[in-house]
C-alpha cells in the first residue's frame, strides 16, 4: 500500500451510504454509530454544521473523518468539542478505601468505584473504526492521530485541556457486558444494547439518573464483571495501543455501561503534539533524509490530512507532487507535520 493514497477528510450528509456499512460492521460497545439511517443522517449533518459554522464554538460541535484509501472510505474517527454539553458526562472513578478495626489490628484496603462526572467538559475523541484489512498497515495511526493535529490547528474551538477517549469493554457477540449484568441492568431493568438503544449511544446522564450514588465495593461483584473492569474488548485493543503510546493514562476512570478504560491526557502532553511543527510549502521534491510524517492542511472545512515524507527543515516543507495533489497544496501554505514513529517520555529520557 503506498502511504500517500491515505486521505482523512472530514465527513459530510453524502456519506451516509459508506457510514451505514461501518455502523452495521461495528460490534456492541461501539455505540457512538447507532445502526439507525436516521440518527446516522443527524450525525452527519451535525458534523458538517460543526466543520462550516464560524460562530464562535459553543463546545456543542461534534466533527467525524473518514479515512479513504484510493478513494474509497475504509475508516472512520470523531472528536466531540466538549464532553457532557448538554448534560453531565458521568464514569466510575477507581479508588480505594481503607477500613480498620483497632481491636483487631486488621485493616483492609477495599477497591470502589464512585460514580463522578469530572471528565465533564473534557474534548472526547469518538468513533474509530478501521476495516480490519486495513488494522496492520500505517493507517490507524493518520485515523487516529490526524485527529489531535486537528485540534492543535483549531484550538480555539475546544476549549477543554484534558482530552478522553472511551475504550470499548468486555462483551461477547450478542452483547452481554459481565458488568453491565451485574450493576446497571440491576437498577435500569434493560440489557446492555437495549439501554445502549434507548440512551441513543452512550448518554451518561440517562443511565446515570438511576445508578447507585452510593461506592460500589468491587469485591461484592461476581467475579466475572469483577475481572471485567478496565479490560477491553478485542475491537478496542488497537485504538487503545496508540492512544497509550500517545501518552493517555488508563487507571483512573471507566465506562458506566460496560466498566471499558477511559483514557485521559493533556493535550500538550501528547507526543504527536509535542514533535507537531507548523511548515511553509514550498515547490520540489522530500530530500533523501525525508521521513515518513503525518501531514494536516486547509481550514476546518477543507481540513485534509495525509501521510508524506517530510525532511528536517524546521520552516519550509517540499511536499511531493502526489501530496500537494492530494491535500490541495499551494506554494507558501502553511502545513502542520508529525512524524509517523513519536519517542514515548521513555525513549526520550533514555537518549
Amino acid at each position: 500500500m503506498n502511504p500517500t493514497e491515505l486521505l482523512l477528510r472530514p465527513a459530510t450528509s453524502a456519506d451516509l451510504p459508506a457510514l451505514e456499512r461501518i455502523a452495521a460492521r461495528s460490534v456492541h460497545g461501539i455505540g457512538s454509530l447507532p445502526q439507525d439511517p436516521a440518527k446516522l443522517s443527524r450525525r452527519l449533518a451535525h458534523a458538517e454544521q460543526s466543520f462550516q459554522s464560524e460562530d464562535v464554538a459553543s463546545g456543542e460541535e461534534s466533527y467525524l473523518f473518514l479515512l479513504e484509501h484510493a478513494g474509497r472510505v475504509v475508516g472512520c474517527s470523531g472528536i466531540a468539542a466538549s464532553a457532557g454539553f448538554h448534560d453531565r458526562f458521568y464514569s466510575y472513578r477507581n479508588e480505594f478505601m481503607v477500613h480498620g478495626s483497632r481491636g483487631l489490628r486488621v485493616t483492609r484496603r477495599m477497591h470502589t468505584l464512585h460514580l463522578c462526572h469530572d471528565l465533564t467538559g473534557a474534548t472526547l475523541l469518538t468513533s474509530f473504526y478501521i476495516e480490519p484489512e486495513y488494522e496492520a498497515t500505517v493507517a490507524p495511526e493518520l485515523l487516529s492521530r490526524a485527529r489531535l493535529l486537528f485540534i492543535r490547528r483549531f484550538a480555539d474551538r475546544f476549549a477543554g485541556a484534558r482530552i478522553a477517549a472511551e475504550m470499548p469493554g468486555v462483551s461477547d457477540e450478542q452483547g452481554h457486558s459481565p458488568f453491565w449484568s451485574a450493576v446497571g441492568e440491576r437498577f435500569f431493568r434493560m440489557s446492555y444494547p437495549e439501554a445502549e438503544r434507548v440512551s441513543e449511544g452512550r448518554s451518561k446522564s440517562l443511565i446515570a439518573d438511576l445508578m447507585p450514588r452510593t461506592p460500589i465495593y468491587v469485591g461484592l461483584l461476581p467475579p466475572p464483571a469483577q475481572v471485567s473492569i478496565g479490560q477491553l474488548h478485542p475491537v478496542g485493543e488497537l485504538p487503545f495501543q496508540i492512544l497509550f503510546r500517545e501518552g493517555f493514562e488508563t487507571d483512573t476512570y471507566v465506562d458506566v455501561f460496560d466498566a471499558g478504560p477511559t483514557v485521559v491526557a493533556h493535550l500538550d502532553q501528547l507526543a504527536t503534539v509535542r514533535a507537531a511543527r507548523r511548515l511553509a510549502v514550498t515547490s520540489g521534491e522530500p530530500g533523501p533524509a525525508a521521513a515518513w510524517h503525518l501531514v494536516a492542511a486547509g481550514g476546518r472545512a477543507s481540513f485534509r490530512a495525509t501521510l508524506g515524507l517530510v525532511g528536517p527543515s524546521t520552516t519550509t516543507l517540499r511536499s511531493g507532487a502526489e501530496v500537494a495533489r492530494r491535500l490541495g497544496l499551494q506554494s507558501g501554505e502553511e502545513v502542520d507535520v508529525a512524524p509517523l514513529v513519536v519517542a514515548t517520555d521513555d525513549e526520550e529520557g533514555a537518549q
